[in-house]
């Protein structure tokens, strides 16, 4: 089951006198988390006032935090999103959501295991499926990744000579 809320960035430290916090995204871009006037740390509802994308983080004032100590409270925690906040464009996913499905051979209709983590590298994510015995490192690209169908729980591969480990 999809979880209610996902794991967006997370409060690294704070930034000027006046309560602001930075928050390194879990995203393609930080520019995302600019969208959302509601952010969620430990589960409970935290509305932003202000936020700007800093580099590679986003610097935000959130209600109830205006002095640096009431921000300090708040390194280290996670920064979360209600899942029915986010629309995702038309063949993209959640990585987490990708974690966990079969990884089927398109070429045979074999089960190779499943996908155990995604790796996000600077040219593309890499899944790597883990299962029999063996790990596969597939490039998330159309090449290699026929299908994804995460309502039945499988991706389907194509797979080159020396994919396998």
């Amino acid at each position: 089951m999809k979880s209610e809320f996902l794991e967006t960035g997370e409060i690294v430290n704070t930034h000027g006198v006046r309560g602001e916090v930075k928050i390194i995204p879990w995203a393609d871009s930080p520019d995302f988390l600019c969208r959302f006037d509601t952010l969620y740390i430990d589960a409970k509802p935290v509305k932003v006032l202000s936020s700007r994308v800093h580099k590679t983080a986003v610097l935000c004032t959130l209600e109830g935090v205006d002095t640096v100590e009431t921000a300090m409270k708040l390194k280290g925690k996670v920064v979360c999103l209600r899942r029915d906040q986010i629309q995702l464009p038309e063949g993209y996913h959640f990585l987490v959501d990708l974690v966990g499905l079969k990884a089927i051979d398109a070429a045979t209709g074999e089960e190779l295991g499943a996908v155990a983590e995604v790796l996000p590298l600077p040219a593309q994510n890499v899944y790597v499926v883990r299962g029999k015995g063996k790990e596969y490192m597939i490039p998330a690209v159309p090449a290699f990744i026929v299908e994804t169908n995460e309502d039945e729980g499988y991706i389907k591969v194509n797979l080159i000579e020396g994919m396998g480990e």
